[in-house]
């Protein structure tokens, strides 16, 4: 495959345009980022290409020939692999078991599964990415976040049969740690060279100027760019992702740092960090960073209550604050934004309307089923407003949303 092209796409969802008349080419050879808000089409353009979602209108050519593309199984054949933004990890699967998720079973005289060969191609996908700690035979549910990511990434890595010949990564390096990150890019580097077309999906600008050929930005379903990206600026593709002049990437800080110590942690020990020390005033942001597995999601853990204290002192307003989960975290006030957002923050089968009130249940009513819709409606309605949610309505299904 030389080059691949999607002509004319578009697809409604209840009257809301994910896509809207847009055309884009790929290249064999080439790295091709795609850009945009949330909301901007991005996810919806990759499902489509997937099988999953199916366009209301769309041509697909590869190499000048119109191409058929009705279903998963259709875009398998094609070649097409995908790094999807959210896991889809299978944790009561071993590592390799997940790896061959999307490809067929080597057998033995026909009938036996080969677990050898399995093993054996794991391990040399794993290999490719300059991975050697990951156990294929070991369950998915012992790994980080990071460590899975890996592993979705190198399941497109195993050599089969069908040759690939697009490689689509939405977000892979969201939940990598840079050096992780630099070699999937290396990786990434290696398949160009054997003629793979890569469709790279990212919100980091620096990440996209340093591997990308060309980007495209999507605004509101619309595309609004595509250009080498050696004739792009940051200023440049933040004003075609968001359709204005954005002066400062951060708002500037209104409030003061003040004496008025928040959150004073004082050699502080659970199950899985020692002796932590540090001190929240009021107004400050403190950062904490480290290489991947250092601690830091284990600190959230310990200020949310879901690891309980050792030893050590920890104190909310010059109080003594033992939290036992985290609804003692959330009567202070104290919310949680956790990385793993459909595992652990999200209920997947309820609707906006009730994931977003769900904290705030006991304002509503002592009893779930109870509560009143109209404040449900009006509290939903005012949080969205605030982190400008596009979304269709409150009774919306989250699996609809934008990642």
């Amino acid at each position: 495959m030389q080059k691949l092209e999607l002509l004319n796409l578009s697809k409604n969802f209840s009257g809301f345009k994910a896509l809207s008349d847009v055309n884009i080419e790929l290249l064999s050879g080439e790295t091709h980022a795609l850009m945009g808000e949330n909301g901007a089409g991005k996810t919806t353009l990759i499902k489509i290409l997937a099988g999953i979602l199916k366009p209301d209108q769309m041509m697909m050519k590869i190499d000048n020939n119109i191409q058929k593309l009705n279903s998963t199984i259709d875009s398998k054949n094609l070649g097409f692999n995908f790094i999807h933004q959210e896991l889809n990890i299978v944790s009561y699967l071993s590592v390799a078991e997940n790896m061959f998720l999307s490809h067929p079973y080597p057998m033995r005289y026909g009938s036996f599964i080969n677990w050898n060969k399995i093993y054996k191609l794991s391990n040399d996908a794993l290999k490719e990415l300059d991975i050697t700690h990951i156990n294929v035979e070991e369950k998915c549910a012992k790994l980080s976040t990071g460590d899975q990511m890996l592993v979705k990434i190198a399941s497109c890595l195993i050599k089969t049969k069908t040759s690939p010949t697009l490689y689509v990564f939405d977000e892979p390096t969201a939940a990598l740690t840079i050096q992780e990150s630099e070699k999937l890019f290396k990786v990434i580097a290696n398949l160009k060279k054997k003629g793979a077309i890569i469709l790279y999906v990212s919100h980091r600008m620096n990440e996209i100027l340093e591997i990308a050929d060309k980007v495209t930005v999507l605004r509101d379903g619309i595309k609004v760019l595509t250009e080498e990206s050696s004739n792009l600026s940051k200023e440049k593709i933040i004003r075609s992702m968001i359709g204005k002049d954005l002066s400062d990437n951060f708002p500037k800080i209104t409030g003061k740092l003040s004496d008025k110590i928040i959150i004073n942690v004082s050699n502080v020990h659970t199950k899985n960090i020692k002796n932590i020390n540090f001190k929240i005033n009021e107004g400050e942001v403190l950062g904490i960073s480290g290489l991947a597995n250092s601690g830091q999601r284990e600190i959230f853990n310990m200020l949310m209550g879901i690891d309980n204290l050792e030893k050590g002192k920890l104190n909310f307003l010059n109080k003594t604050y033992k939290p036992n989960g985290p609804k003692d975290a959330w009567k202070k006030l104290i919310s949680f934004v956790p990385r793993e957002r459909r595992r652990e923050a999200l209920i997947l089968k309820m609707p906006v309307r009730l994931n977003t009130t769900l904290p705030h249940y006991s304002k509503l009513s002592k009893f779930f089923f109870l509560a009143n819709k109209q404040n449900e409606n009006n509290i939903t309605n005012d949080l969205s407003k605030k982190v400008q949610l596009k979304y269709k309505n409150n009774n919306q299904s989250i699996y609809q949303l934008s990642g």
